[in-house]
């Protein structure tokens, strides 16, 4: 992976927009990225990775939302660019962060969404192809390309030095987790929960499977039931952790099995005994009862039918009762219609009679038709009438609605006057509101402005106050630091001290730990003639130890006041930045100015919503005043035509009036005197009509029933000559009552019934005794032969249920028989896969005799990647330090941690080992800036072999001596040979005059620059 261009806008402390030339950079091979603390150096590194996966390294990815720069123009979006060659296929990725921008209408600001972009450069056109802008899609296809994670790249291409010097110092389980993430060892860490879970599971398997045999048993001894030679005969059953157990089960099953089989057969020959028993005892039974029953049968028939022959005479007079009802039913309905006929022509006499006493004398002795045809006459008259009195009413409510028409007009008439009044008032009243209105509105308007200017008014003068904190602050932390680093040096003079002493009385340490007879560390002998003796004040190495922990205590304390003092720089800075580098007296009084500004503003403006709240009411109550005089005028004109038309109906409603008044149907001689009102008269000839209506249909129907009743006495007259009857009063007397006839009728049938059944009884020559035998002989007793009946199918019952309970046992022994041998045969696999699964775990956990490491798999793999590192890193450290120090993978436990995970470094100079965690701190940056070169390596050839063009090596160089740096740096210039572009990211001064191609990153009060120095590319 090579990097030709990076372009920023508006990123981190880069306020414009800057282009960074990799290839001028690379073009020596070695470059250097330099520039004052908090200018940007690390914001290019960031700037890379964010194109590349769209975040940023470490504890930055929290702040992403803050990668815009806070020194940018609002309108200029935020946008990384980043133009490379990865596998073979030149790519340009561009990334837009989410932000807000200022609208594009009205005011305030809106937020943009995040904005990615990846494009290919066709290799023999040059021209660029977009291929995705989906987020998801891009970092899949950088992800395959470069075969790496965010993290991996960060460590890889980016060699944060801090990270490796903890590192060095680290346990194994920190270690471990810092090699997993960047040898993604996960699978291999889920294998081992994978087995573990497995193993778990095939144990609760097969636990499962003989607890289920043992279950099984039980169901067996169960259904066995209780056998006092089974289970003298059955050992005790084992448990389901026995490895015997299913052997056990299996034999129970059968010797059950054989048991079941023998009662069956057993209860088969009893159950076949009380079967023959029990049907003699039915058959001796059923002779007994069916001749005691024949024996009741002929006694109870006999009784019967002396019972029936004496009641024969009243069931014969019965008989000819119910015939005479029944003939004289046949004339009852003649009867009854006779009667009705009757008695509706007596009721239709009553009725004419009285509907003619209200009659007028020359009418009452009328006939039908006269009466009808006065009715009709009657009822034209009355129709005429009422026309004329409705008429009448009609024109007399005309009358009040005109009166009332002419009143409204002369109110509405004033109304009218008054709202034109009303309007002339409003119009000359709403002018002075308008001319003050149009005055305020200018000095309302700019309150928006007035605002705007206020809130950045206030963010300078809060910022100008927090930069005069911040100098206060500023001198504490410079005097801190001052004091810290005096404190550090005088720490680290005391342990060089310490340590010098101690290696020259290193030999008589090493010599107090000879013994005779055994070989010395140094020479091998077993004899030490003259061993070295101690000085006087010699330290140990406990005391060298505790120098070096303060000496490493006092570097934390001048590094934490290092950041301190830094970040309170960063901080004044910032803050100086916000407040313009005004002074904060006029940051104050501007605030002051706006603030009064505002107020006015918002004084005229709330004047003006007043003022003009008040015209819109003026135009409102103006439009409504001309409204409803539109109305007024559009119900005069409806008015007007309404009274033209009601006084043209009066007219015509008065003279059909008086036409109505004069009479046209003749007066009969007994009618009194008309009384000249319509209405009056319409009502005297209503009830005249209405007693004519009621007469003729009485009078019609006198005649009909008289008809009728005729006709009825002739039907009677027949139907009693067809009855037999002499006379209908004869008739009359013989009908009986339908209930009557009825319990006659059943009566007379339940003694027929009777005699046919009696009769047939004793024609059955069954209920006569058999040839030989007599009516008085004795017979069985069924109560006897029931109990014996009784006794017999008790015990044939019993044999039943036993052989069926034998049976069943035996059904069900050898099903669970069957279960037992199919658990047995699934079980077999299961333990045999339980075995190898906890080898398996515990091999693959470090548990098990076979790993005598006791390493677990993940634990293994590491430690195979570590000691690929440790041999690569190695050659550079011995190149780094002139042959001194050579880099050791080790797979000794160090205490309770994980073995395999260890790092020596070998002093060459005295052949003995070191822990890491000794190592100086110049020592420290050669070690970790070896391993990290080895580290990326070894993770570049896991990617896929993925060629990596250019490195970043992020500080570190400040602890280096000038004999030191010098080797470190040809190492670094070594990697050139490979075709490799390494940029260096330190403050140091030197470094500035060995490394001649530079980009330098300026700082100043407007944001950050970018400026590339060296010697122009040939």
């Amino acid at each position: 992976m090579r990097l030709h261009h990076l372009t920023l806008t508006a990123f981190g402390p880069f306020a414009g927009t800057e282009r960074v030339d990799f290839e001028r950079l690379a073009a020596d091979g070695l470059f250097l990225l330099h520039g004052p603390t908090g200018a940007g150096k690390t914001s290019v590194l960031d700037a890379v990775c964010y194109a590349l996966y769209g975040s940023v390294p470490g504890a930055r990815q929290q702040a992403l939302s803050s990668l815009r720069s806070d020194h940018a123009d609002p309108g200029a979006p935020t946008e990384v660019v980043l133009d490379l060659t990865v596998g073979e296929r030149r790519l340009e990725i561009t990334r837009r962060p989410e932000q807000e921008r200022p609208k594009r209408r009205g005011t305030g600001t809106t937020r943009d969404k995040a904005l990615s972009l990846l494009r290919e450069r066709d290799p023999r056109t040059g021209e660029w192809t977009a291929l995705s802008r989906s987020h998801q899609e891009i970092g899949l296809e950088i992800g395959r390309l470069t075969g790496m994670s965010r993290e991996q790249f960060c460590q890889v291409v980016m060699l944060p030095q801090g990270d490796f010097a903890r590192f060095l110092r680290a346990g194994a389980e920190e270690r471990a987790h810092l090699l997993g993430r960047l040898f993604d060892t996960g699978r291999f860490a889920a294998a081992e929960r994978r087995l573990a879970e497995r193993r778990a599971e095939a144990r609760d398997r097969l636990r499962a499977g003989d607890e289920h045999l043992v279950s099984l048993a039980h169901r067996v001894d169960q259904a066995a039931g209780p056998c006092p030679d089974l289970a003298a005969d059955t050992p005790p059953l084992p448990g389901p952790d026995d490895p015997h157990c299913a052997e056990a089960v299996l034999a129970r099953a059968a010797v059950a099995r054989v048991a079941a089989r023998e009662r069956r057969e057993l209860a088969d020959l009893r159950l076949a005994a009380a079967e023959a028993a029990a049907g003699r005892a039915a058959d001796r039974h059923a002779r007994a009862v069916r001749t005691a029953e024949l024996r009741a049968r002929r006694a109870a028939a006999l009784r019967e039918d002396d019972e029936l022959n004496a009641a024969r005479p009243g069931i014969d007079r019965d008989r000819e009762r119910l015939e005479r009802a029944e003939s004289a039913a046949t004339v009852l309905p003649a009867l009854q219609v006779c009667a009705d006929a009757r008695a509706a022509h007596d009721s239709a006499l009553a009725r004419e009679e009285e509907a003619r006493r209200h009659l007028p004398p020359d009418l009452r002795e009328a006939g039908e038709e006269h009466l009808v045809s006065r009715e009709h006459a009657l009822r034209e008259e009355i129709g005429r009438l009422t026309a004329a009195r409705e008429a009448a009413r009609e024109a007399a409510a005309l009358e009040r609605d005109l009166t009332a028409l002419d009143a409204e007009e002369a109110a509405e008439h004033r109304r009218f006057d008054e709202l034109g009044t009303e309007l002339e008032r409003l119009r000359r009243e709403r002018g002075t509101p308008a001319a003050e209105a149009a005055e305020l509105a200018p000095p309302a308007a700019r309150l928006p402005e007035i605002t705007a200017l206020l809130d950045a008014a206030r963010a300078r003068r809060d910022a100008a106050r927090r930069r005069d904190r911040l100098d206060a602050l500023l001198r504490e932390a410079e005097t801190a630091h001052l004091a810290a680093g005096r404190a550090a040096d005088d720490a680290r003079a005391h342990w060089l001290d310490i340590r010098e002493r101690r290696l020259d009385g290193l030999a008589a340490e090493l010599a107090g730990a000879l013994a005779d007879g055994t070989p010395c560390a140094v020479c091998g002998s077993t004899e030490h003639p003259r061993p070295a003796r101690p000085l006087p004040d010699a330290p140990d190495a406990a005391a060298e130890k505790e120098a070096q922990r303060r000496h490493e205590t006092a570097l934390g304390a001048r590094e934490d006041a290092a950041r301190r003092l830094a970040e309170l720089r960063t901080d004044r800075a910032a803050a100086d930045r916000a407040a313009d580098g005004e002074p904060t007296t006029a940051c104050v009084a501007r605030v002051t100015g706006l603030e009064a500004d505002r107020t006015a503003a918002r004084e005229a403006g709330e004047r003006l919503r007043e003022l003009e709240a008040r015209l819109r009411e003026a135009e409102r109550t103006e439009a409504d005043l001309l409204e409803r005089l539109r109305a007024l005028d559009r119900r005069r004109a409806a008015r007007s035509s309404r009274r033209d038309a009601l006084a043209e109906r009066l007219e015509h409603l008065r003279a059909a009036d008086s036409a109505a008044r004069s009479p046209e149907t003749p007066r009969s001689p007994g009618d009194p005197e008309d009384p000249g009102d319509p209405g009056a008269r319409a009502d005297l000839l209503t009830r005249r009509a209405e007693a004519l209506a009621a007469a003729a249909p009485a009078v019609r129907a006198v005649r009909d029933t008289a008809e009728h009743l005729k006709l009825a006495d002739d039907r009677l007259a027949e139907a009693v000559w067809r009855a037999g009857f002499p006379r209908a009063d004869a008739a009359r007397a013989a009908v009986l009552t339908p209930d009557a006839r009825t319990a006659l009728r059943r009566r007379v049938e339940d003694h027929d019934r009777r005699r046919a059944a009696v009769d047939a009884l004793l024609a059955d020559p069954d209920l006569h005794p058999p040839a030989g035998e007599t009516v008085d002989d004795p017979a069985p007793d069924p109560a006897l032969t029931g109990a014996e009946l009784r006794a017999s199918e008790a015990r044939w019952r019993a044999a039943a249920a036993a052989a069926d309970t034998a049976r069943a046992r035996v059904t069900d022994i050898e099903a669970l028989s069957r279960a037992v041998a199919t658990g047995v045969r699934e079980l077999a696999p299961r333990r045999e896969e339980s075995r190898r699964l906890t080898l398996l775990a515990g091999l693959t956990a470090g548990t098990a005799g076979e790993n005598a490491y006791r390493m677990r798999l993940e634990t293994y793999v590491l430690a195979a990647r570590l000691e690929q590192v440790a041999a690569v890193a190695g050659a550079r450290l011995d190149r780094m330090t002139a042959g001194r120090y050579l880099l050791e993978h080790t797979d000794i436990r160090s205490g309770r941690g994980r073995s395999g995970l260890g790092l020596h470094v070998v002093d060459g100079w005295t052949g003995r080992r070191r822990d890491t965690a000794t190592l100086s701190g110049g020592e420290s940056f050669l070690v970790s800036l070896s391993l990290a070169l080895g580290l990326a390596d070894v993770v570049a050839e896991e990617a896929g072999g993925v060629r990596l063009d250019t490195l970043f090596v992020d500080e570190g160089f400040g602890t280096l001596d000038e004999q030191s740096l010098d080797d470190v740096l040809d190492v670094l210039d070594s990697l050139r040979e490979r075709n490799r572009s390494v940029g260096i990211v330190s403050h140091v001064a030197e470094l500035r005059s060995r490394v001649p191609v530079q980009l330098e990153i300026t700082k100043g009060r407007r944001g950050s620059g970018l400026r590339l120095r060296g010697p122009e590319p040939v």
